[in-house]
């Protein structure tokens, strides 16, 4: 099982810079991503509607299609526990001061660092630049 950030399922459903390699990965295990990925999956097709990449149409056809893949279990959505965010404020406590973390990212690297994963996919340059923090590998293969 691999973990995905929301940056790489996007790109299961979206043809952004290197989807192609995304899916080539996608399709050599199954794929494990934190809870809150949905919405910022959701999020991020939202805004490629907003910003007029996606017609309505499409954005409401691959929007549904995430919404079926979910109810069919592609993808093993992992929780937010209260050992998560213990990790989460241990981390942070040590993190260096010109280290750039969002919430959302730092709950990413605590889940997958959680449940047992060594490394994690992903395209955000300051979500891989923390993985290390945490005691993961950040792969991104779009480089």
């Amino acid at each position: 099982m691999i973990y995905f950030d929301a940056s790489y399922l996007v790109r299961l459903y979206y043809n952004d810079r290197g989807y192609e390699e995304v899916r080539h990965l996608a399709s050599s295990d199954s794929l494990a991503c934190a809870q809150h990925g949905q919405a910022e999956v959701i999020a991020a097709l939202h805004r490629k509607y907003r910003e007029g990449s996606l017609t309505l149409a499409l954005y409401q056809s691959v929007l549904l299609q995430f919404v079926e893949d979910i109810r069919g279990d592609a993808f093993r959505w992992l929780p937010l526990s209260p050992a998560v965010l213990d990790r989460v404020r241990a981390e942070f406590e040590t993190l260096h001061r010109r280290n750039f973390l969002r919430a959302s990212d730092a709950l990413h690297l605590a889940i997958a660092r959680e449940n047992g994963f060594r490394q994690l996919y992903s395209n955000d340059k300051n979500l891989l630049a923390a993985a290390s923090h945490f005691g993961l590998r950040g792969v991104n293969v779009l480089d």
